[in-house]
């Protein structure tokens, strides 16, 4: 993709995206973010201040707008649905499937959270923590609201898989590969809906 078109801090924030999902946050320097993004340091100082914050940006200007989108969803499904879980599921699953759809580097994205699971970051888990944590948190409210009897650990729990699983579907390297027939739009709309019933099980499943 041809960065020119972008402002400077856009170049930067895709360079780092598309260095970062191929190397990782620990093998890519600074360095190679300027030469990918034909910038020098002294923008990136600039705009970022340090990796650390371009880091963070990068996921910030992705999670953001898909966070917005999530909590309208749950507002929607909670006084459209009222009791109701699939709804809810779906406003947790059907923006985040979006976002990896996105042409304008949402798989390199996806690939970037695949990083972030694996590697040990404390910074950047403390900082999704900060700024997305309250994001999970209303959804397990929903969630427990429609299986009461499910305690609060074994919610948070399958909460935990449902968002594992999101993320591997999202990256869609599993068994399912979309058909040279299907459109993106259809595919997607097929995994959203099976993932919401395979998770609406399991939360109403007993416990053990």
């Amino acid at each position: 993709m041809s960065l020119q078109h972008f402002s400077t801090k856009d170049r930067i924030l895709h360079a780092a995206e598309e260095l970062f999902a191929q190397q990782g946050f620990g093998a890519t320097s600074l360095r190679q973010v300027t030469s990918r993004a034909d910038v020098n340091i002294a923008a990136v100082n600039y705009h970022f201040g340090s990796k650390d914050n371009l880091v963070n940006e990068v996921f910030r200007r992705r999670m953001d707008e898909m966070s917005r989108d999530r909590l309208q969803a749950l507002q929607a499904a909670i006084t459209r649905h009222p009791g109701e879980l699939e709804p809810i599921l779906a406003a947790f699953v059907e923006p985040a499937l979006a976002m990896a759809q996105d042409r304008h580097g949402g798989g390199a994205f996806i690939r970037v959270i695949a990083r972030a699971y694996a590697e040990s970051n404390d910074t950047l888990r403390k900082f999704l923590s900060d700024q997305y944590g309250h994001v999970l948190r209303e959804f397990a409210k929903a969630i427990g609201g429609c299986v009461p009897g499910l305690g609060k650990e074994d919610l948070y729990w399958r909460l935990d898989f449902l968002s594992g699983s999101l993320t591997y579907a999202m990256a869609d390297f599993g068994l399912i590969k979309r058909p040279a027939s299907v459109s993106e739009a259809t595919h997607r709309q097929r995994a959203a809906k099976t993932l919401i019933q395979f998770a609406s099980a399991g939360f109403k499943a007993e416990t053990i």
